[in-house]
Parts: structure tokens; sequence; C-alpha cells
């Protein structure tokens, strides 16, 4: 038969020292109490920092999206609409734009969507479709796509829109551009126009219509050169 050794007797105080007060509440009450006053104290310690988090401003740009930033980008983008559309060259008078011709009248943007406004030379001029096309087209390779192009019949159009470059760039090729003061006088043939090639104001005129229905045909009776006229409108 196995005896087993008797059981060591357990002493009758505890040999861990337990704080003044701990004593009948037991170690897990005291730890608790030591663990909640090292929290309130490092809490008190961590307020100032935290109150500098809360007034110090955030290094990060504020998310796009406010009204000046759509305003902004809106502008940036009709400005880069008008000066692709500004390109667009008069199929008729290669060497004008419809800026020089003043025929593109204004450039918005609406919900972000590009809208260009042009108008016509004179009611039914066939150019405008073909101006119309080439404009989509402009904007397109400069990045904007679905623009909108709408004719504006209203104000009609006039000479006096035509830009003074756009007057300089008619001359040097061979058209005579608007004359101040021109228009009715011109249709009982009371008007004299210098020949753009000789320097002549010996000129007749040969037709109210020329190679298009806004230039009339002339000839020079010195050099005996025919040139056109952009009637005044």
């Amino acid at each position: 038969m196995v005896t087993r050794p008797a059981a060591s007797p357990i002493p009758s105080e505890s040999p861990l020292p337990l704080r003044e007060g701990a004593r009948g509440r037991g170690l897990h009450a005291s730890a608790c109490e030591e663990s909640l006053s090292s929290a309130a104290s490092g809490s008190a310690r961590l307020a100032p920092w935290s109150a500098q988090a809360e007034t110090t401003p955030s290094p990060y740009p504020p998310p796009a999206g406010g009204g000046g930033t759509q305003k902004e980008a809106a502008e940036e983008l009709r400005q880069r609409a008008w000066n692709a559309a500004s390109t667009v060259v008069d199929p008729e008078i290669p060497v004008l734009t419809i800026a020089d011709l003043g025929i593109l009248r204004d450039v918005a943007v609406h919900d972000g969507r590009v809208e260009v406004a042009i108008t016509p030379t004179y009611s039914g001029c066939p150019a405008m479709s073909m101006i119309g096309l080439e404009i989509e087209l402009a904007l397109e390779q400069a990045g904007i796509a679905g623009a909108r192009v709408r004719t504006v019949l209203s104000p009609a159009w006039t000479t006096a829109w035509m830009t003074a470059e756009g007057r300089r760039k008619l001359a040097e090729y061979g058209v005579v551009p608007p004359q101040e003061g021109g228009g009715r006088r011109a249709l009982f043939g009371e008007d004299t126009l210098p020949c753009p090639r000789c320097g002549s104001v010996h000129t007749e005129r040969l037709s109210e219509f020329g190679s298009t229905s806004c230039k009339a045909l002339w000839r020079c009776t010195d050099c005996r050169e025919p040139f056109d006229y952009f009637k005044c409108h």
C-alpha cells in the first residue's frame, strides 16, 4: 500500500505585501483602483496635446468641390473651348477665323457641358454647317467632348463685328474689307473702292454678288484686274 506525503500547511498570513486599505478587499480591487488612477493621470497628461491637435491646421488641402473651385474650373473650361473654337477658319475665306469675322459669338459652360453660339453672316449661309462640324472637331481635339453648337440669328451679324486683324488679313488676301459708311451708297454705284492690287481709285462694280453672296465683284479700270469687295452689312 502506497502512502502519500502529508500536504504542507497553508500559512495563516499571506507572504505578499498588501497596500494599506487593500486588505479585506482583495488584490483584484486594489489593482483596478491603480489602473483607473494611472488612466486618469495619463489622460491629464495627454489633454494639452489633444487641445493642440484641435487647433493645429491640417497640412492637407480641403477636398475639391467648393463653389469657388467649381467656378474656376468652369471658367478654365470655357477659355479652353473658346481658344479651340477660335482657330476654326471660314471655309469661304480661309485666311479668316470665325473669331476674326465675329461669327463666334459666345462660349458658355452649363452643368459641365460646353455650348458654342455662332451667328451666320447672313441667314441661310451654306458655310454654317461646315463651320459647326469644324468647331466640334476642334473641341474634341482639345479634349472637350460632347459640346453643343447652336446658331443665333438675333441680333443679326454685321460687319462691325469684324476685328481689325480680320480686316487686315482680308486686304492682304486681295479682298477689299468693308468700308465705313458703305452699304446703301454701294447699291447705287456711288462708292469708290481702292484697287487692292495697284491702289488706284478708278474702279467700277461689275456685279453685286461675287464669289460668295457676302462679296461683290469689282474691277480696276487702270490695271484691269477684277477683285472682290466684302460688302458692308
